[in-house]
C-alpha cells in the first residue's frame, strides 16, 4: 500500500519541482494589459483638476476683491474723518484770527483815542 501509483524517486522530485515552479509563478508579476479607458480617465481627471483649480482661483480673486473694497472703504472713512478734523482746525484758526483782528482794531482805536485826548 505504500506505493500505489508506482512512482519512483525521480518522479516525485520532478513533481515537487513543478509544484514549486507553479507556486513561484503565482508571485511573479504578470504582464499588465493597458486599460483602454486609461487615457480617457486621465483626461477626465485632468479636466476635473483644472476646474477645481479655476474654482480656487475665482474664490481667491473674490477674497482679494472683498479685501480691497474693505480697505478702500476704510481709507475713505479715514480720509473723511481727517478732512473733518482739518476743517475743524481751520475754523478754530479763523476764529482765533478774527478775534485777534478785532483785538488789534480795539487796541488801534484806543491808541488813536489816547492821541486825540492828548491834544
Amino acid at each position: 500500500m505504500r506505493d500505489l501509483k508506482q512512482t519512483g524517486f525521480s518522479d516525485r522530485i520532478s513533481t515537487q519541482q513543478e509544484a514549486k515552479k507553479a507556486l513561484l509563478a503565482k508571485f511573479k508579476p504578470k504582464p499588465a494589459a493597458p486599460d483602454p479607458e486609461f487615457e480617457k480617465l486621465a483626461l477626465k481627471r485632468a479636466e476635473e483638476k483644472e476646474a477645481l483649480r479655476q474654482q480656487h482661483e475665482l474664490a481667491k480673486a473674490e477674497l482679494r476683491r472683498e479685501k480691497a473694497e474693505k480697505e478702500a472703504a476704510r481709507l475713505a472713512a479715514e480720509a473723511a474723518s481727517q478732512e473733518a478734523v482739518d476743517a475743524e482746525k481751520r475754523a478754530a484758526r479763523k476764529e482765533r484770527k478774527q478775534l485777534t483782528k478785532e483785538e488789534q482794531k480795539a487796541a488801534r482805536d484806543a491808541r488813536y483815542a489816547a492821541r486825540k485826548a492828548r491834544r
